[in-house]
């Protein structure tokens, strides 16, 4: 069984900062909400661990295509994937938070034609995304979370 309902929180204290806000303001802190910076937007991912098997959530600039949420595993363009993302692929089943709503979905890779597509979109939220891409050898793959599935 999956149990979302007692994550644990990033250990960057930067990021464990963020979550601690968004969750006690529903994303409307100035600073550390839904709106961030260079006006972008975040939303609180939850994954279970592939490992642990424990649910932990992490704040992540977040776009939209019609009723689907879009991320993006970068890591700053690492030559690695971030840790959420290999959960994710493991165990598609997440849920994540956007302001004061709770949702849970299922996430996956964008297809390449789909990232194709897609990749604009989040470039737009937040450029340097390309850069990170340039950056590394590894293709930053894109998520796609659709809720209620």
């Amino acid at each position: 069984m999956v149990d979302f309902d007692q994550p644990a929180d990033p250990h960057a204290a930067w990021a464990r900062q963020h979550v601690h806000d968004y969750v006690a303001t529903d994303g409307q802190h100035p600073t550390n909400g839904h709106d961030w910076l260079k006006g972008s937007t975040v939303l609180l991912l939850t994954t279970i661990g592939h490992r642990s098997g424990k649910a932990s959530r992490t704040p992540l600039i977040y776009g939209r295509d019609g009723d689907r949420y879009l991320i993006v595993a970068s890591k700053g363009g690492a030559d690695v994937a971030p840790v959420w993302y290999q959960n994710l692929v493991a165990e598609p089943r997440v849920r994540i938070q956007v302001r004061g709503d709770v949702i849970d979905g299922r996430a996956r890779t964008a297809t390449p034609a789909e990232k194709a597509a897609l990749w604009p979109t989040m470039t737009t939220i937040w450029p340097d995304y390309d850069a990170y891409q340039r950056k590394t050898d590894r293709d930053i793959p894109l998520v796609i979370i659709e809720s209620g599935v």
